[in-house]
């Protein structure tokens, strides 16, 4: 079928030509997948579809299914970049996304720690545990050197330079980005490699630095689970997750005096308004000190 094989070189252009990783990948076709089973639902063609089927599609997404905002923003994106992809190389057929608006999306500030926080959460973690010390090396580069999980995961051994104090990191659309290591960074990750990573592979074999049970890579399920269960133990009161501790790396550069511009290099973020969400994180923490120990405030 034509709208299949369209689907199919949409698929391969978001791998080949954009670079996108592969949960990007999978956003994306997830997104228009549910797009195509609506359309196939009501005998329309994905090739053919007008403006007022995505409007249709787009308020039964919300109605009936009750997606967010932010939700419904990232399915017509997904289905704007199959149209664009379409009208210019595989279809001569009028984009029917150019009259659709985004969704509004409020903006929600992320959470993070506290350095009292950050500090109960690694004193949870055991150093004299071979598969706790990896745990903690892990959830230490995620937080003093603001990684992505996926980033994380993604680690060779060959990406640690120990001498220079630096990793080398491949993040989104394939960019790399060289970070700098703090000395507990350094420390804990010697001592994963020296204790436990070869106790974990045992006599198997791999290039990726962060091994599970099994000796292939650690996954994000599985840093998400051991993450909950130390929080448990901390008793923090916080919905946690392996992007709480990127947050509260961007969140405690900014508020020690980093530049935005540093801290965007830093994450890897292409835009510096995605970076700019941290500076109101900051600037409500201000408000909230000054309100309490003003005397006018």
């Amino acid at each position: 079928m034509k709208e299949i094989q369209a689907i199919k070189r949409f698929k391969k252009f978001l791998q080949v030509e954009k670079g996108l990783s592969l949960n990007s990948i999978y956003s994306y076709t997830y997104d228009l997948k549910k797009f195509y089973d609506f359309l196939t639902s009501i005998n329309k063609n994905i090739l053919s579809a007008t403006h007022e089927d995505i409007q249709q599609f787009l308020k039964y997404e919300k109605n009936k299914k009750k997606n967010s905002s932010r939700t419904l923003a990232r399915s017509l994106a997904a289905i704007r970049q199959f149209y664009n992809f379409i009208s210019h190389n595989f279809e001569e057929i009028e984009n029917p996304t150019v009259r659709i608006e985004t969704p509004h999306i409020e903006k929600t500030l992320p959470d993070f720690l506290t350095m009292n926080e950050i500090n109960k959460l690694f004193n949870s973690v055991s150093e004299n545990d071979l598969f706790e010390l990896r745990d903690k090396a892990i959830f230490e580069l995620l937080y003093s050197c603001g990684l992505r999980i996926t980033e994380a995961i993604e680690l060779n051994s060959g990406d640690i330079d120990f001498e220079n104090h630096f990793i080398t990191v491949t993040g989104k659309g394939s960019r790399e980005r060289l970070i700098p290591m703090g000395e507990e960074a350094i420390r804990l990750l010697k001592k994963y490699i020296d204790n436990s990573r070869n106790y974990i592979l045992g006599k198997r074999e791999s290039g990726y630095l962060f091994i599970s049970k099994k000796g292939s890579k650690l996954n994000r399920k599985s840093v998400w689970r051991l993450l909950k269960n130390y929080v448990v133990r901390t008793k923090i009161e916080k919905n946690i997750t392996p992007h709480t501790l990127r947050h509260s790396f961007a969140t405690h550069l900014i508020e020690n005096g980093a530049d935005l511009r540093s801290v965007q290099e830093l994450l890897g973020h292409t835009d510096i308004s995605t970076t700019q969400v941290y500076t109101h994180l900051v600037r409500d923490k201000l408000q909230k000190i000054h309100k309490k120990y003003h005397p006018k405030g």
